[in-house]
């Protein structure tokens, strides 16, 4: 359980030599908690560019340039690592992503405070400094969010701004630490990170990007085109370390897949295509990528979304049952997204028996027990003053 903070916040400490950087890890090894934070380029590179670290204990907070010539952020992996410390972070998907790019495993054990508060009933995805201010009644002044973190020397105002996030989570994570202990749902919480703790969650398979795309279309073969091109052009932007949009934009792939170009004349007429682009080696590259695909059997091809050629479900009970997610929720102060998706809405309306995470666990004591009374007819939908209520058969 999370120790009190002191009433004051440490003056924050820039670090930017290895020695420093070692010596503060291992004042933070004999931590219950650290909370983390990092500041990142990403708008013109695929791979995200670490520019600062920031982490907190309840006695001192170091902003470590990242940037600093010569800096060895070894000792930070070997923290991260320490299983005897945990790492709070709060929306860590991305800078855990860079944590597994760095050290190649995600920081352990960790707690994401965003996934703790849509258990704790503060919706869906609720941002750092809304959170602060509920909980602690802490301001987070947020000029600085789009600083350009990659120029030297960092500013005083800058490193104040980064001290911010660290400081400022260590009272909420005990706040949400406390919370959810008396509610029972701190394993709630454990669950969600799970998913977090998969080193495999930040790694795209260029194989399936394509079913992100979500192609309306039922030709194999063109499946089978965008799976090639969309792999292809993963690949390249990870080589080239470019945006992958801005190496082809989606909209290119997919009538890129539905015309199959086989030079460069045809490709250049492709929307988002230059001539440049066409005849150069980037070009030829992915007309390549477009052959090996063509040479392919019928049988290598992607398989339709079984989906697709399955029974509609009925709008009015999928109506329904988004209603009661609604209340429950409201019932039990946790966010909707947490316990279904649309998707899963629309398997629930049409399957006898879906195997969904909605039906197990404490999802379904929240919401999927009553999903399925309510397809039986042994529930009822009702409004009790300004609330609905659930008649029971």
């Amino acid at each position: 359980m999370a120790r009190s903070s002191r009433a004051e916040f440490p003056q924050p400490q820039l670090i930017t030599d290895t020695d420093s950087l070692a010596a503060l890890c291992e004042r933070l090894s004999s931590e219950v908690f650290v909370t983390v934070d990092t500041e990142f380029m990403r708008e013109r590179t695929y791979w995200p560019e670490l520019c600062v670290v920031q982490l907190a204990s309840d006695t001192e907070v170091a902003v470590v340039d990242a940037l600093a010539p010569g800096l060895d952020l070894a000792p930070l992996g070997a923290l991260l690592a320490n299983q005897a410390v945990m790492k709070v972070f709060h929306a860590a998907r991305q800078d855990v992503e860079i944590f597994v790019l760095l050290f190649g495993d995600v920081p352990r054990p960790l707690f994401d405070t965003q996934i703790a508060a849509m258990v704790a009933g503060f919706g869906d995805q609720v941002g750092y400094d809304a959170l602060v201010s509920s909980l602690t009644g802490g301001m987070i002044d947020k000029a600085h969010r789009f600083s350009d973190w990659s120029v030297r020397p960092l500013s005083p105002a800058q490193i104040a701004y980064a001290a911010a996030d660290v400081t400022h989570l260590r009272r909420a994570y005990e706040k949400l630490c406390a919370r959810l202990d008396k509610d029972g749902r701190l394993e709630w919480v454990s669950e969600e990170l799970a998913a977090l703790a998969d080193p495999n969650t930040y790694r795209a398979n260029p194989e399936t990007l394509w079913e992100k795309l979500r192609p309306r279309t039922n030709n194999r073969r063109m499946l089978g085109t965008l799976r090639a091109l969309t792999a292809w052009r993963e690949r390249e932007a990870q080589r080239s370390n470019i945006p992958r949009q801005r190496m082809l934009k989606d909209e290119a792939l997919l009538e890129l897949a539905a015309t199959a170009p086989t030079d460069p004349d045809q490709l250049a007429r492709a929307r988002g295509i230059t001539r440049g682009f066409a005849e150069g080696k980037t070009g030829a590259s992915l007309l390549a990528a477009v052959a090996e695909a063509k040479l392919l059997p019928d049988a290598a091809m992607p398989e339709l979304p079984t989906h697709r050629d399955g029974p509609k479900p009925s709008p009015a009970l999928v109506s329904l049952l988004k209603v009661l997610l609604a209340a429950k929720c409201e019932q039990f102060h946790v966010a909707p997204k947490l316990v279904a998706n649309s998707e899963e809405i629309d398997k629930l309306a049409v399957e006898d028996n879906p195997n969904l995470p909605s039906l197990t666990g404490w999802r379904a004591d929240v919401f999927g027990h009553d999903a399925m009374a309510l397809k039986a007819g042994k529930l009822a939908l009702g409004v009790d003053g300004k609330r609905v209520k659930l008649i029971r058969d």
